[in-house]
């Protein structure tokens, strides 16, 4: 096959930032995707029921939304359209209260005012600080690690008023800065929920960082979904990337990276061998790079055994329903918001968490739910709902929570039917205590395990959604190993485009941008040497 300038494998949305900056430059690249459909964990079908249709995986992208490299791609130009729940999260407590964040700041602040007095002014002044700096932790947090070029500058500019203090916020465990910043539950929740998108204990340094971020953007950007299903904004990327002359070649399931002299050359697939020239880029897991695409002797001895010590995010379960009607939820909130958060409160949480960490099945899990229809109405049918919510359980299952409990079926961890079942009966029991009638409405249902998602998606080993652990030290110059943080590896020419890398999970494509910037420069620098 001729060669080509880059090979990328692996088209989830890392990937395919990837391949879209590289064509920018002008290079010829390939991108390889072992399944039939491109987008990763990005792709939506209607499998659950006709007419309805499901993301298989994401569905909500804030971070898309405030991602200057993924807003740079300009993809309305192909076909993206962007739309929003009349509000953006709400947080469900027992006794039919909610809390909700809403587009319009003011209209959160005063929802939260009527629940704990200061709470309004507490969260004005937490968006005023965003105003300033915002922009600039965001450039800052989606950079590489250590900030090589630039870093100085970029500092600079976070050091404006109150970026510094934001800064120290989000390094705070979430508990201790959600109760130093508000009175009520509310506005406590509605950040340490967020937080839960990520599987830090909400006791831990640095579990503020990621509630205080879809906050703060969903604040000023939402939480926007792709209109016809997530499918549509991996389909925009291909369509821009194929525009430029880039390939993408769905079934090709990469095999290997032939190493030359310490040099990337070509990547194997079932079929063919394609040459190099320049870069290969893996948007797959780091253990599934190191020691698997690339062989452990082409790789020095330390780096084999520091991936010894890789930690895997907790699994997930997945439920999507098709639903006749709305969810009936006791003390809706008049402006319906498109995510949803079950959780009875921090400490119901805090104790969710230490089960999921001790290995056990939580007996009533915190839970995400999204509402498809309410965000997208083109999505179901007239009145109906697309609806799905995700939990946490734990890689390796030692135990389930509620075993023992009377009516309460026990989950044994092997994740067949039988565990499936229970579980998604769990999730169910926890809608119908917040919105009765809600099984009643039930049409077609589909069960996604930690096996399901990984045969869907071999990045999300075990159900594993963020690639790796986002706990401190798996992060920044720890991630995915101590003595990275960047997207280089020991082999030349070969860069870590995936979750795996710095900053880590999230649709907001910086794994796939540093890699692709990291790839630019060092070839930049290369043909400047040779020249010399």
């Amino acid at each position: 096959m001729t060669t080509t300038d880059a090979v990328v494998i692996g088209s989830g949305p890392n990937g395919l930032v990837a391949a879209n900056l590289l064509v920018d430059a002008g290079w010829s690249v390939v991108v390889l995707e072992e399944q039939e459909t491109a987008g990763g964990a990005v792709r939506s079908d209607s499998s659950v029921a006709p007419g309805y249709v499901h993301d298989t995986f994401s569905s909500f992208y804030p971070l898309a939304a405030g991602s200057p490299t993924i807003r740079g791609l300009h993809l309305e130009e192909h076909g993206l359209e962007w739309v929003q729940a009349p509000s953006v999260v709400g947080h469900s407590f027992p006794d039919g209260r909610w809390g909700v964040l809403h587009r319009d700041r003011g209209e959160t602040a005063a929802g939260l005012e009527a629940q704990a007095a200061g709470d309004g002014d507490a969260w004005l002044a937490l968006c005023d600080t965003w105003d300033r700096v915002g922009d600039d932790v965001i450039r800052c947090l989606l950079s590489p690690f250590p900030p090589v070029r630039g870093g100085a500058g970029l500092a600079g500019r976070v050091l404006r008023p109150g970026g510094l203090e934001l800064l120290r916020e989000m390094i705070m465990p979430a508990r201790a800065l959600t109760e130093r910043l508000f009175n009520g539950e509310a506005a406590r929740m509605l950040v340490a929920g967020n937080a839960a998108h990520a599987d830090i204990s909400l006791e831990s340094p640095g579990s503020a960082a990621m509630g205080l971020l879809l906050v703060l953007l969903g604040q000023t950007v939402g939480f926007p979904v792709p209109r016809g299903g997530a499918g549509e904004l991996s389909g925009a990327m291909v369509r821009r990337l194929e525009s430029k002359g880039g390939q993408v070649l769905l079934g090709e399931k990469a095999e290997g990276v032939r190493v030359d002299g310490g040099r990337a050359v070509a990547v194997r697939t079932v079929s063919r061998e394609i040459p190099v020239g320049r870069a290969v880029l893996a948007d797959v897991s780091a253990p599934a790079l190191y020691g698997g695409l690339v062989p452990w002797d082409d790789l020095p001895t330390r780096l084999r055994h520091r991936m010894s010590r890789f930690e895997w995010d907790p699994s997930t379960v997945k439920v999507d329903w098709a639903l006749n009607g709305p969810v009936p939820w006791e003390g809706a909130p008049e402006k319906e918001p498109g995510t949803v958060h079950i959780g009875d409160s921090l400490d119901d949480m805090t104790l969710t968490g230490s089960q999921v960490a001790a290995g056990l099945v939580p007996e009533r899990p915190f839970m995400l739910v999204g509402q498809m229809g309410v965000a997208d109405a083109s999505r179901v049918p007239e009145r109906g709902e697309a609806l799905w919510a995700y939990t946490h359980v734990p890689q390796q299952v030692r135990g389930d929570a509620a075993a023992g409990h009377e009516g309460v079926r026990p989950v044994h961890g092997t994740w067949d039917e039988g565990d499936l079942d229970a579980m998604a009966q769990r999730l169910e029991e926890r809608i119908e205590s917040r919105a009765p009638g809600f099984r009643d409405r039930i049409t077609a249902r589909r069960v996604l395990g930690p096996h399901q998602l990984e045969s869907m998606d071999r990045n999300l080993v075990g159900g594993a959604i963020n690639g790796g652990t986002a706990n401190l030290q798996q992060q920044l110059i720890f991630r995915p190993v101590a003595g990275s943080g960047r997207p280089e590896t020991p082999v030349k020419g070969l860069y870590l485009a995936s979750a795996s890398a710095h900053p880590g999970g999230g649709v907001h494509g910086a794994c796939g941008a540093n890699a692709a910037r990291a790839a630019l420069w060092h070839h930049k620098t290369r043909t400047l040497w040779r020249r010399s």
